[in-house]
């Protein structure tokens, strides 16, 4: 398939001068072996998936003749099957330190690129055999952005920022429909004769034999697709654990583990409520978001873009659309999106659907699907002068064909500023 350029590569190569480790994680088939394949094509490196089950034997069994055998530097994909080997990786990189005080000839930066899609058992053994030694990248499916070319810079509403910003194709709503529809997995982009449905199929049977199945009772299995779906047809909800479990006919406790995976295989991001100790009253329950809208449609049950348009999960799917690029524009910049972006409710009614929150400046956003907006869109930005910190430009994301003012710090963002 033709590559498409992703906006990470540009921290990637900054990463690749400062650590011994690259790791790249993210949900299966978002494109991580592909970028690190196109990015180090012309350097010899090494290349090694643990799917391959004598490889991976080898580095369960005996990591020390395994390194010996595929020598740096060296790609280990899917390496989460062989997590022991770590430590190892670590007394590697260990080794050449010591070497490079005798000889600064010695390389000890880029000497592994490790590709998974288990967060959830790779950070315990990164954060306890590589700390200081490995860079982390979490990449999510393409952007809007990146499958329109576009440098993809971080999102704020700052209006200085948007006029510098490149907009990308007007859509109509029934055009952005079908793209919310499509997703952005690269396969079903790139590969005009694969059918979106298949794919669909085939990546949750895939999903749940590879990532999910020595996670759960076999017997759970068929409740586990229904938790995923039902996760899916909430998506832009507050999560409210309790009854998605009734629903499903099982305990919290499976639901929060259950929940636990999702998130931590990059399927699910985790809105959390923004709170200090001048905001008092407000709700502390996450809002929920799939990460890919079109696996996000699949899972709900929606398969063509008209009935989606016009369904009662339109306002929804636009919300996680909006979110999910913002998520993206951060992640894509080297940027945990987890510490900038949040949202903000309180037992009095008052909410606001994002809160950007970087450099110790607040931007408060709403969401919405129209293109004329009320102007009582933003009655409640007001909050955000109670929090201790400076306040920047709010914007109201919706389809508006281009950006207007609202007042004075205010404005209207057309969709395609993402």
């Amino acid at each position: 398939m033709p590559y498409i350029k992703r906006n990470i590569e540009k921290v990637f190569k900054e990463m690749e001068n400062t650590f011994p480790v690259i790791m790249v994680t993210g949900p299966r088939q978002v494109g991580k072996t592909t970028l690190l394949k196109e990015l180090i094509e012309n350097k010899r490196i090494n290349y090694v998936t643990l799917d391959n089950l004598d490889a991976r034997a080898l580095a369960k069994e005996d990591p020390e003749l395994f390194l010996r055998t595929y020598e740096t530097p060296l790609i280990i994909d899917e390496f989460q099957y062989a997590p022991n080997i770590l430590s190892y990786i670590k007394i590697k990189v260990d080794e050449k330190r010591q070497e490079k005080l005798k000889d600064d000839n010695v390389k000890v930066n880029g000497l592994f690129y490790l590709t998974g899609s288990q967060a959830f058992e790779i950070m315990e053994e990164t954060s306890e055999s590589l700390a200081g030694r490995v860079g982390v990248l979490d990449l999510y499916t393409l952007s809007n952005r990146e499958i329109n070319g576009l440098e993809g810079k971080m999102f704020l509403p700052d209006l200085k920022l948007l006029k510098e910003r490149k907009k990308t194709k007007i859509l109509t709503t029934s055009n952005l429909f079908e793209k919310i529809l499509n997703g952005g997995y690269p396969e079903i982009l790139v590969n005009k004769e694969m059918d979106r449905t298949k794919f669909f199929d085939s990546y949750i049977r895939t999903y749940i034999e590879r990532d999910i199945r020595k996670l759960i009772n076999v017997q759970d299995e068929i409740k586990f697709y229904r938790f995923i779906g039902n996760i899916a047809a909430r998506t832009a909800q507050e999560l409210n654990m309790t009854d998605i479990c009734k629903d499903i006919g099982i305990t919290n406790t499976t639901g929060e583990k259950w929940l636990s995976i999702l998130v931590n295989t990059g399927l699910v991001f985790l809105l959390q409520p923004y709170s200090n100790n001048t905001v008092a009253r407000i709700v502390k329950r996450p809002k929920i978001y799939m990460t890919d809208t079109g696996l996000s449609c699949y899972l709900a049950g929606y398969l063509d873009s008209l009935t989606l348009e016009k369904s009662a999960y339109n306002g929804a799917i636009f919300e996680t659309y909006v979110i999910t690029e913002i998520l993206k524009s951060f992640s894509n910049n080297g940027k945990d999106a987890r510490k900038y972006l949040y949202y903000y409710r309180d037992n009095n009614g008052k909410e606001i659907d994002l809160l950007i929150i970087y450099d110790n400046v607040v931007y408060p956003i709403e969401i919405k699907k129209g293109a004329s907006p009320k102007i009582d869109a933003t009655k409640n930005f007001d909050v955000v002068k109670k929090f201790g910190m400076q306040v920047g430009n709010g914007g109201v994301i919706c389809m508006k064909q281009d950006i207007f003012p609202i007042d004075k710090d205010n404005n209207y963002i057309p969709v395609e500023y993402l």
